[in-house]
This record gives C-alpha cells, sequence and structure tokens, in this order.
C-alpha cells in the first residue's frame, strides 16, 4: 500500500473522529437520578438539565433509579458504556459506601461533569435553650453533662458528621443523641422542646429561623452567608474547623471514566451554563444552596478533600464499619 493511500486513509480516519465529536450528542442522553421523585436531588436534576440541554443541543432523558442508598444507581451508570450517553446525577452518598460497607465503588470510578451546589450546615437550638452561641453551648455542656439533647438522623447524616466533627475538634462532647426518621421530624421535635440543638441544612431551618422558631447557633462554614449575615461562623470560635470545611451535601453529574475528553467537555460546558441560568440560581438561592459550578481537578480535588474529612470523621467517631485506611483514603 503507498504512503499516500494510508496518508489518506489515515486522514479520512481523523476527519470522521472529528466530525463525530461535533456531532456529540447524536441521539438522547440518559440520565440516572440517584434518589425518587420529589427529592432534593430529583428536583436539582430536573431544574438544572433542561438548561443544559439548550446549551448542548441534545436531549436529556431522566430516570429515578432509586434503592441501596443510590448503590443501585451508581452501579448501573458504572456498568454502562463511557461514551458521555449514560450520566449518573446523584449527591455525596457514594463517597462513603466504601466505609459503610454499603457498596465498592465510589465517584473515584466516574469523572465529575459538574458540582452544582452543595448545602450549609447549620447548628440550631431550642429558643428556650440557656446559651445564644457557640462558645454558650460549650460552657453549658462543660457544666452539665450529660444534659444536652442533640438530634440525630443516623451514620452519614448531616447531624452525625457535624456532631463528629465537633468531637474531633473540640474533644468528645458530654452529651446524649436523640435519633430522628430525618431532618423534618428532628427540626419539629426541636421547636416543641424534646431536644435542644440540631445541625441541620441551612435550607430545612430557615424559614423557621426567620419566623422565630428557632435560634441560630453558628454556621459551618468559612464564608459568611448572605441569607443570615449576623450569624457567627463556628470557624470564628475555633479555626480547627477549616480543617473539614467547606462541607455539605452537594448534587453533582458524573460519567463513567474512559469517557472521550472532548465529550466530557462539552457536558462540563453545558452544566457550567446550565448552572448559571438566572432561574437555577433563584432555586438554589430560595432552597439556601451555595452555587458551586465547578469541574475538572477543581471538582475532583472536593470530592477528594470530602471524602477525605467526612470517612475520617465518621471512623473516628465509631460509625465506620471499615476504617478509610483500607481504601487509601488518606487523613486530612
Amino acid at each position: 500500500m503507498s504512503r499516500k493511500l494510508i496518508g489518506a486513509i489515515v486522514a479520512f480516519g481523523l476527519s470522521t473522529t472529528g466530525v463525530m465529536a461535533q456531532e456529540y450528542p447524536t441521539k438522547e442522553i440518559q440520565g440516572i437520578i440517584q434518589w425518587g421523585a420529589g427529592g432534593s436531588t430529583d428536583t436539582v436534576m430536573r431544574s438544572v438539565t433542561p438548561h443544559a440541554e439548550a446549551a448542548l443541543g441534545g436531549t436529556v432523558v431522566m430516570q429515578n433509579m432509586t434503592g441501596a442508598v443510590g448503590a443501585i444507581a451508581l452501579n448501573h451508570v458504572a456498568g454502562a458504556k463511557a461514551d458521555g450517553y449514560t450520566l449518573l446525577m446523584g449527591a455525596e452518598n457514594p463517597l462513603l459506601y466504601k466505609i459503610m460497607g454499603l457498596g465498592d465503588k465510589d465517584y473515584s470510578e466516574f469523572t465529575p461533569i459538574n458540582i452544582l451546589a452543595r448545602g450549609t450546615p447549620i447548628l440550631v437550638a431550642n429558643n428556650d435553650a440557656p446559651f445564644d452561641d457557640y462558645a454558650g453551648m460549650l460552657e453549658f455542656i462543660a457544666s452539665n453533662p450529660g444534659a444536652l439533647r442533640i438530634g440525630s438522623t443516623g451514620p452519614g447524616g448531616v447531624p452525625s458528621v457535624i456532631t463528629a466533627m465537633m468531637n474531633t475538634v473540640e474533644g468528645k462532647l458530654d452529651v446524649i443523641a436523640v435519633p430522628y426518621d430525618g431532618d423534618g421530624p428532628a427540626l419539629t421535635a426541636l421547636q416543641g422542646g424534646a431536644i435542644d440543638v440540631m445541625p441541620a441544612v441551612l435550607g430545612a431551618a430557615i424559614e423557621s429561623i426567620r419566623a422565630g422558631a428557632m435560634k441560630p447557633i453558628a454556621i459551618f462554614d468559612v464564608e459568611q452567608n448572605a441569607k443570615l449575615p449576623d450569624v457567627p461562623l463556628v470557624t470564628s470560635f475555633n479555626d480547627g474547623y477549616s480543617t473539614y470545611l467547606p462541607w455539605g451535601p452537594f448534587f453533582g453529574v458524573f460519567t463513567p471514566n474512559g469517557t472521550p475528553d472532548d465529550v466530557v467537555a462539552k457536558l462540563s460546558a453545558a452544566y457550567t451554563e446550565g448552572a448559571a441560568h438566572p432561574d437555577f440560581i433563584e432555586l438554589m438561592d430560595n432552597r439556601g444552596f451555595t452555587m458551586m459550578g465547578i469541574s475538572g481537578a477543581e471538582a475532583t480535588e472536593f470530592l477528594s478533600k470530602w471524602q477525605q474529612g467526612t470517612a475520617w470523621l465518621l471512623q473516628d467517631a465509631g460509625l465506620a464499619k471499615t476504617s478509610p485506611e483500607e481504601f487509601g483514603i488518606a487523613r486530612p
């Protein structure tokens, strides 16, 4: 075969590849939502995706796939062809699957298309609690061991992680954890006086705070929150929290590792544009979420820090089934 003919064949192949990349997507994209209809993840993904579709020039058909704390959806997408036509629309839970014994895969199997937004944890108290800020709460705990009642929603939830963070930074706090089936029941119990304090996501507590039904103690973040500008950051009481913050439940779009770089780039650009749409920003703002809109190395770094901090907090609190060390998760 002549060199000219070989060159022509190679050139044709490269040309065809370029055309295919430019044409992506050429068919419907499947968006697998990790949780059920009507939940936070479902709401976020169904709100941002239409705007991303407009930028992408394609259609994303979303499907809720529930079960095993999101692991069924994750495993389904992890086993799909890495061509950009099957996306995982998930939250933070997979980063804890290994240490909690819920699965052998996590986001290391995926390339992050976009980490859209994260929740901001806040510590709130019953209005009759004998303290008004974080320092006052610590003084009360020290003077009244075993008296403070703090709400909990089970291992891996926001309350368990924030409580573990407090125990790590402040030293073991002598408090009573009272279990509830979700933030809603716990916050209701808080207002009724059944518990004294509750770690929650800002979006779940902010309306009750504004209504004067509970009082904010501290925000667990590194930047002052515009919605509650007068509520102090926990780092203002103890800078030791900076090791673990910013932290919070988050929402992201992922594709299996091995997806072509140009496809990843096109998806990332589309969801970045979708996340910047005023309607989506308004939704996130109203729900008290912090916009992120990160991808690439920045998203990977965020996921790594989140996993390291949370996994070791749960391990040190005795809530992990397997040490993070066994999975090569470094201590922060």
